[in-house]
């Protein structure tokens, strides 16, 4: 059991420090509630899962590779900040707090969490350097039941994050002064055009 714990507590490590993917969350929570930061986390979440696939079957060793790694941080400098500036120019919506359209984009929050998740280099550095010691670890001194519950664990901890993440936000936009929250959208919003910058000057680098 405390295994599991401690595997459990670096999933949480790994989803806690703050990053594009979080700012994104974060945001989306303040405007559209806990249901929909939620299901964000949980296409991340997919995200992860496939990252953690491709590295078990050893895949990962192209998805590390140059060109695909410039690749990525292109794509994610373009989903970046096409995010943070849609989410500039939407700030209005945290006044909105029954509107109808809202309800009906349960998908697109799936699919941004994925997006954003699956573009994210620093995800693949995660799981190729972390995930990747796990592997070679548990596979040379334990069998492989012993390594479907490490990742276990480690994806548990991702998903106590995901709902703390959902339910902080979820609190704020309930909880906070409107014009708090537009602040905070404000800043992640930002943060995630920063982070869009980051990628798109790494991208840079790589190629001249």
């Amino acid at each position: 059991m405390n295994i599991f714990i401690t595997y459990m507590i670096l999933g949480i490590s790994l989803a806690a420090p703050i990053g594009p993917v979080n700012a994104a969350q974060l945001n989306r929570g303040i405007k559209k509630g806990f249901f929909h930061a939620w299901i964000f986390g949980i296409g991340a979440l997919l995200a992860d899962l496939l990252y953690m696939m491709l590295v078990y079957f050893g895949v990962i060793h192209f998805i590390d590779s140059s060109f695909m790694k410039t690749f990525l941080w292109i794509f994610g400098f373009f989903v970046l900040i096409y995010s943070g500036i849609e989410s500039l120019l939407s700030i209005r919506e945290i006044h909105i707090r029954n509107d109808a359209s809202l309800k009906n984009s349960v998908f697109s929050s799936f699919l941004s969490g994925f997006v954003m998740s699956v573009s994210n280099p620093l995800t693949i550095m995660f799981w190729l350097g972390i995930y990747g010691s796990v592997l070679a670890k548990t596979v040379s001194s334990s069998s492989i039941n012993q390594l479907l519950f490490y990742s276990a664990a480690i994806i548990f901890g991702i998903l106590i994050w995901d709902f703390t993440m959902a339910a902080v936000s979820s609190y704020a936009r309930k909880f906070l002064h409107s014009k708090l929250l537009i602040a905070i959208s404000f800043l992640s919003s930002l943060s995630m055009i920063g982070y869009g910058i980051y990628f798109g000057y790494q991208a840079c680098v790589i190629l001249f």
